[in-house]
């Protein structure tokens, strides 16, 4: 993949510039601030935006908000935020943006490489990664699980929040302890009772994962 990675830490962006590039992908720029994310964009063919939140200009979410930016003038272009910070509304913001590549994973909660390069795979194809934590604090309003959500059974719920965490099938599967089978039916049940149908517009996990973060 091509990437672009913006963080404010020298030492830390040249520790992603070297990780990716071992994971074989290749790094088209690497920049310190929100304004030169931005204009990075206007180089050609980038698969994945990787970000942090707190960057200059201000050091308050300005790399979060250059990913709700960047999401808008290039949808086509997946987005990782990787950052230590979890910005409620902002956050927000960028997962309902666009139909899915996207992802929100916490640093010090990844404990190795396989996490990223998995993360890289599940938003280059459209899909979500979001850490649990992030869920969590994301969620923490929508109790009264609204928008369809009080059709779940208490199974169905937990595998839509698994679902949020990017994992897959199997390994919602190796979690829970029950079969692929099992998972696949939940999995039809919860796309059924949030009405969402098939469509090759849409990509169903993705809009089942904005309506659990209470989109």
């Amino acid at each position: 993949m091509r990437l672009v990675i913006a963080e404010d830490s020298v030492l830390l962006r040249e520790g992603l510039i070297r990780l990716f590039s071992e994971l074989g992908h290749e790094v088209i720029s690497a920049v310190g601030s929100a304004p030169e994310l931005i204009d990075a964009m206007e180089q050609s063919s980038i698969d994945v935006v990787i970000t942090d939140v707190r960057m200059p200009p201000t050091h308050s979410d300005d790399g979060l908000r250059a990913a709700i930016t960047i999401r808008e003038t290039h949808p086509q272009v997946g987005v990782l935020v990787l950052s230590q910070w979890v910005h409620g509304d902002a956050a927000r913001d960028l997962l309902r943006s666009g139909s899915g590549g996207v992802g929100y994973l916490l640093k010090d909660r990844v404990q190795d490489m396989d996490t990223i390069a998995s993360a890289l795979e599940v938003i280059a194809h459209g899909g979500m990664v979001i850490d649990p934590e992030v869920v969590a604090q994301l969620t923490l309003r929508n109790d009264g699980r609204g928008q369809g959500l009080d059709r779940l059974t208490s199974r169905e719920y937990e595998v839509l929040g698994l679902i949020a965490q990017g994992r897959s099938n199997s390994a919602i599967a190796d979690v829970l302890v029950i079969t692929l089978g099992a998972v696949e039916k939940h999995i039809a049940s919860i796309f059924t009772k949030l009405d969402l149908l098939n469509s090759p517009d849409d990509h169903r996990r993705v809009l089942a994962v904005l309506r659990y973060l209470g989109d």
